[in-house]
This record gives C-alpha cells, sequence and structure tokens, in this order.
C-alpha cells in the first residue's frame, strides 16, 4: 500500500522537529522542506529509510513549491521571520509566501492544509509583523478557504530559544534587562503545539478551522524571564526597560547584523499575547497544556 504524503514547509526549524517525527509515527512519508538540505537531512532518523526526505527549496521559489506540494495529502506551512533580511520581508514570507503555498496546495488538489500564524496577529497592529501574519491569514483564506489557521502564543522548549535565551542573559549579567515586562503572555510548550498539528493534519475534517494555541497559564514577559533565569541556576535581579529606551535601543541594534532587536519588535513585546475568549485551543483537540515548570524540570 502506498504511504500518504506530507509536506511540512520549515520542518527543520525548532517547531518542525517535533512535526515531523509525529507525522512520520502516524505512517506518513515526510518531506520536509528548507533553503538548505543539511538541517532536514539530520531528521531521516525520525523515520524509516526514505521516509523523512529532505526538500531544497524556498518558499519564495514557485517552481520549487510546486514540486515539494506535488501529491501530498497534507501540507503545513510553519515558515515565519521575526525580522526582515534582504529580499526575506515581511511582505514576501508572511504574505505572499503563505499565500503561494495555499494556492499551489489548492491547485494540486491536497485535502489538508495548515498554516501557522501566531497569536496577536491583527492588520491593524501596530507591530508590522503582526499585521503581515493577519494578511497571510488572509491570502491563504482566499486561496484555500478549507485551510485550517493556527496561532500559538509564545513557544517554549529545551531546544528552542525560550527559556534558554533568558537563561543565557542571566548567566552573564549581575542585572537582567526585561523589555515589556507587564506584557502578558501564555507560553506554550513545542509538544503540544506538534500534537495538536498532528492530530489536526491526522484527525476529522475541520475545514476553515482557526485555532489559538496557549499554555496552561497567563505570565508577564517579568514572570518568564524571572523562570528562566531560575531554571538556568542563576536568579538574578531584574530592571523592566522603559518603552521609550526600548524603542531607542531597537533604532539603534536594528541596524547591526543579527538584527538582536528591532523596534518592530519593541512594538510587538508591549502587546499582550494570550488566547482570546471562546477560542478554539489545544482543549478541544484533547490536549491539556503543559506548564513550564513540569515540561522543563
Amino acid at each position: 500500500m502506498t504511504r500518504k504524503v506530507a509536506t511540512v514547509f520549515g520542518g527543520a526549524g525548532f517547531v518542525g522537529r517535533s512535526v515531523v517525527g509525529r507525522l512520520a509515527r502516524a505512517g506518513y512519508v515526510v518531506r520536509v522542506v528548507g533553503r538548505t538540505a543539511a538541517k532536514a537531512a539530520t531528521l531521516r532518523m525520525l523515520g524509516d529509510v526514505g521516509q523523512v526526505v529532505p526538500v531544497v527549496a524556498s518558499i519564495m521559489d514557485e517552481a520549487a513549491c510546486v514540486a515539494a506540494i506535488e501529491g501530498s495529502e497534507v501540507v503545513i506551512n510553519l515558515v515565519g521571520i521575526l525580522s526582515p533580511y534582504g529580499a526575506e520581508t515581511f511582505e514576501a514570507i508572511h504574505v505572499e509566501g503563505a499565500g503561494r503555498v495555499a494556492r499551489l496546495a489548492a491547485a494540486s488538489g491536497v485535502g489538508r492544509l495548515i498554516h501557522v500564524s501566531a497569536l496577536g496577529a491583527q492588520v491593524s497592529s501596530a507591530s508590522a509583523y503582526a499585521r503581515s501574519k493577519a494578511e497571510g491569514e488572509c491570502a491563504v483564506s482566499r486561496a484555500m478557504p478549507e485551510a485550517v489557521i493556527v496561532r500559538p502564543s509564545l513557544i517554549f522548549g529545551v531546544d528552542g530559544p525560550i527559556p534558554a535565551m533568558f537563561a543565557r542573559m542571566a548567566r552573564f549579567m549581575p542585572i537582567v534587562p526585561v523589555f515589556g515586562a507587564a506584557t502578558r503572555f501564555q507560553p506554550v510548550w513545542v509538544g503540544d503545539v506538534a500534537e495538536g498539528l498532528a492530530r489536526i493534519a491526522t484527525g476529522a475534517d475541520m475545514a476553515g478551522a482557526i485555532f489559538e494555541f496557549g499554555g496552561p497559564k497567563v505570565l508577564t514577559m517579568r514572570d518568564i524571564v524571572a523562570w528562566a533565569a531560575r531554571w538556568g541556576g542563576h536568579p538574578r535581579p531584574l530592571f523592566a526597560v522603559p518603552r521609550w529606551l526600548a524603542t531607542l535601543q531597537g533604532a539603534v541594534l536594528e541596524h547591526l547584523p543579527g538584527h538582536v532587536l528591532t523596534r518592530d519588535q519593541v512594538r510587538l513585546l508591549y502587546i499582550d499575547n494570550i488566547v482570546a475568549p471562546g477560542a478554539r485551543t489545544l482543549d478541544m483537540l484533547g490536549i491539556t497544556p503543559s506548564p513550564m515548570g513540569l515540561v522543563m524540570g
């Protein structure tokens, strides 16, 4: 019997690695799409021989996307950027790229498309990142109305930037600066996000549904940074950076290599990022969200 094919754009990333493993265990041949084959190749061990297939393609390349999608039963788009770099703008990746994947998935007869956006995506947002995520959702829904959209809050995990980034800061700084200290988030474990995506991909039809994935607790950024510092073994005093100073720092740092901090990221850090009342959540997929302390130890 021929196995079904699932294509995961951005499958070699932090969230993608967990998604690929779950789809492989569900019996899919999984195409892991990325700009280089090296990272995707390390995921081959997640399945049987030939089951996890690295595919070199950019979400900005029409022909490459056609080849990656062809013959797929499921397509999941995880591609996103936190700051623009060269040709990789918010418009190119979050809007045009997302719309391209949806349009080609619809044309190829894909049975299920899952588009991963972000909690807080709004066309009226002060953040260009959040606006582009909302515009991307619109582009996906126009091209393929039955696509499922998933909006996760801040995603954490042992191999991810949260809480490792804050733990590193605490290790080397006597006082840790906190941007958006009072802003509320609902941190969600990467394993729960991946399991939710896998259940949407393999379960009952949920055409056109929008999910918001959040963890069991609403925490401020101050709470998250303090917890990460303790988790890393270096509890530190915290300094809530005033917004005017954060904006000034962003204006300087966004011009340096690596885009450590941008003014748009500063705007985003001062917008609450929690699940809306009445939204479809992980619980509706039979998943009880895991708290940070339980998962990370």
